[in-house]
């Protein structure tokens, strides 16, 4: 085992070394067999350097409307340059960089309409909504290595999701809430499509949705599965959001928001289904052996509990769990992006077995795990 490491050591040591040599590079850029994969390093590489750029032109699409516009009809630059109150040089050279980027494509007649990637957006309001409030992330990174190191002490996420790491965060009032609710709020039909499309909701007899917002979750599934009783576990102040949009939905009579902290609250009995979307990664495992022991405790023996987030380590999205998620939920000052494996030891401890991936038709926006209560074993959190 240790030659077989020594050997692969040794080879990568070689590998690392040629390919930093200036001489190596100019060579495999010019030998017909390797130039194609030269060629696709260094765009990646040079993507790498560019990538905020990318999403900066990305953003100003978004808050011109330039995707909204074009939907309607395909337009030439100059009746654009009216339309975003844009001089026409700065309107060529936002339409230029939105076609290399696939957001925007050229039409007949020099007119120009929705790229295959702008096209997409005008469907995901969410996504759009998340463009937008990327802003506070690229002011959170301006300095990525104080951030690194802890030398700020609050950062602009922290301040943005009120409830990371506030012992106090039963205590949160209406407008504390309100802002991260409606995000929350406009990207959730990606993830409950998803949800909706892998696992059998009408198996079960009373879904709880802990951590659930203003209910868009429960809503969803209350027009997806009639015969589902409803209920919805978050802070007092977004319980109450919650109450409301159960009212205005009609579901004042079939689903229940209760407030509370599940780390001094008792979470609501009854349910065999009990969700949690997008809130593991909130938290640090500490907190979040805290919130699976509170499910323990409230599931049933013959319960499942059903975990949504995306995951690290999944294939094809890699970038996304340790990259995207990593720095995000640094930022933010709470929470780790995980792996199946992990969930499972942290399930596994609170009480939890037979823990298994299911497949979804999106994992790179949501990865989705189930677990069963382990019989006779109760919870000690």
């Amino acid at each position: 085992m240790d030659a077989a490491l020594n050997w692969t050591d040794r080879w990568l040591a070689t590998r690392d070394r040629l390919v930093s040599s200036e001489r190596f590079q100019r060579w495999a850029a010019s030998f017909p067999l390797t130039r194609p994969f030269a060629r696709r390093r260094a765009r990646e590489l040079f993507d790498l350097c560019a990538g905020f750029v990318y999403s900066q032109v990305l953003l100003a699409c978004v808050r011109l409307d330039l995707f909204g516009i074009l939907q309607v009809s395909p337009l030439d630059a100059r009746a654009l340059s009216q339309r975003l109150s844009l001089p026409q040089d700065a309107t060529d050279r936002l339409l230029a960089a939105a076609v290399s980027l696939r957001l925007v494509e050229q039409r007949s007649d020099g007119r120009y309409g929705l790229g295959v990637l702008g096209a997409a957006l005008v469907g995901n309001p969410g996504v759009v909504a998340m463009i937008e409030h990327h802003a506070l992330l690229y002011a959170d990174l301006h300095d990525p290595v104080a951030l690194l190191r802890g030398d700020r002490d609050r950062t602009e996420l922290g301040r943005y999701w009120a409830y990371a790491g506030n012992p106090d965060a039963a205590a949160l009032g209406p407008e504390q809430v309100a802002e991260y609710s409606r995000l929350m709020a406009d990207s959730q039909p990606l993830v409950t499509r998803e949800i909706l499309a892998a696992w059998p909701l009408h198996r079960h007899r009373r879904l709880l949705d802990v951590g659930g917002g203003d209910g868009s979750f429960v809503c969803a599934v209350a027009a997806a599965v009639p015969s589902i009783a409803l209920q919805l576990f978050d802070l007092p102040a977004v319980a109450d959001r919650a109450t409301g949009r159960f009212a205005t939905s009609g579901l004042a009579d079939r689903a229940t928001a209760f407030g509370g902290d599940f780390r001094r609250d008792a979470l609501p009995a009854g349910a065999d289904l009990i969700t949690l979307v997008r809130v593991l990664f909130d938290h640090p495992d500490e907190t979040v052996l805290q919130l699976l022991g509170a499910v323990r405790r409230a599931i049933p023996d013959d319960g499942t509990l059903l975990i949504a987030e995306p995951m690290a380590g999944t294939s094809g999205a890699e970038p996304m769990g340790a990259a995207y998620f990593g720095f995000y939920l640094m930022a933010m000052g709470r929470g780790r992006s995980r792996a199946p494996a992990d969930f499972e030891r942290l399930l596994e401890q609170a009480g939890f077995t037979d823990v298994r991936i299911v497949p979804t038709p999106s994992p790179l926006q949501t990865g989705l795990l189930v677990a069963r209560p382990k019989l006779g074993a109760g919870n000690t959190l």
